[in-house]
């Protein structure tokens, strides 16, 4: 029985704009990344930090995510790569698909550690502010699976199924078209995640980490399941697969983080990054350097101003008493004179 209702896969993942190829996943993995970065500031200065600091920050932590991604893809999946038949230069392919949120989370987290100390800002506030973008990014990369018709679940007959087309259906279900389309489950599991940790941040006030640490636990329940489904090669261990074993460890340390931390250091920061917070006083205090600079100049003129008309007056004063001492002298050597002639006047 055919099915009426699928979603359908693109035909091709890429496309070429002249000798430039213009790849679904690389898309996808970008518009992510602005996403997270433009959340993340927001939610960074409304907890009083310096609006570009997120963006500045992501430039360490993006590339090392990146990195970090492709190396536990690279790892884990070893076998895709190397061995007999294999050509280990395909390992740099990032283009063709192949990254593991875990190694991207992090090594993206010692970029951002680096950055973060350069700065002098705490690493668990940043964390905290950029956690639920984090989670909207995964929401809108997932769908570069879609374009590469990858990581997709069981075969399955819902109407929601994620047709496959033959060239990339499992070897051992070539006759099967339709299978479950995990891409889809994890991309609104995460984008459900995001506003969860938006909701609990602004119901609890969470800080010092406790709110990614409340994305990464409510991240790897919904992991946890949605690798159940796959089907793509992967190693197991004791009847899982490697990936659910990686989620049942993190999910315990997160969630095991929320608990101590809460109690060590309960509350919020106050602040988040200092430079903010000088650069505010210096705002407030009408001392920013520029405007400092003139206003010294400006008093520096008025000083000048002022001992102009001082010396201006000064001598005004030295003149009027000149003059005034020339008057007196006049006067005097006149009452002299008129005081000899009557004394000659009486001899006569």
């Amino acid at each position: 029985m055919e099915l009426i209702a699928f979603i359908p896969s693109p035909s091709r993942g890429v496309i070429h704009l002249g000798p430039i190829p213009l790849r679904g996943y690389a898309f996808c993995i970008i518009i992510g990344v602005f996403v997270a970065v433009w959340l993340g500031g927001r939610r960074w200065a409304a907890r009083g930090g310096l609006k570009t600091t997120v963006a500045d920050i992501a430039v360490w932590a993006v590339p090392f995510g990146l990195v970090g991604g492709r190396l536990y893809h690279v790892i884990t999946s070893y076998e895709l790569y190397f061995g007999e038949g294999k050509d280990w230069v395909n390992a740099f392919k990032i283009w063709e698909g192949g990254l593991g949120i875990w190694g991207a989370i992090a090594l993206g987290a010692l970029g951002a550690w680096i950055a973060c100390r350069r700065r002098g800002i705490s690493l668990p506030a940043y964390a905290d502010a950029v956690a639920p973008g984090i989670a909207f990014a995964q929401a809108i990369g997932r769908w570069g699976n879609w374009f590469n018709q990858e990581l997709y679940g069981r075969a399955t007959d819902l109407p929601w199924a994620l047709k496959i087309d033959s060239a990339h259906r499992p070897a051992d279900s070539l006759d099967v078209a339709t299978y479950h389309p995990t891409f889809l489950y994890e991309s609104l599991w995460c984008v459900g995640v995001a506003l969860l940790v938006i909701w609990a941040d602004r119901r609890f006030s969470l800080g010092r980490g406790r709110a990614f640490a409340l994305y990464v636990a409510a991240y790897t329940v919904g992991r946890f399941w949605i690798e159940y489904l796959r089907v793509d090669d992967a190693h197991h261990v004791l009847g899982l697969r490697l990936n659910d074993w990686t989620s049942i460890l993190v999910f315990a340390a997160a969630v095991a983080y929320i608990v101590v931390s809460a109690k060590l250091r309960p509350g919020r920061e106050e602040v988040v990054e200092p430079a903010a917070v000088a650069a505010a006083d210096a705002s407030a205090q009408g001392t920013d350097p520029d405007a400092k600079d003139t206003k010294d100049a400006k008093d520096a003129k008025d000083v000048d101003a002022k001992d102009a008309d001082g010396h201006a007056a000064d001598a005004k004063k030295t003149e009027a008493g000149e003059a005034e001492s020339d008057q007196n002298r006049d006067e005097e050597d006149g009452a002299a004179a008129v005081d000899a002639g009557a004394k000659t006047a009486k001899n006569l």
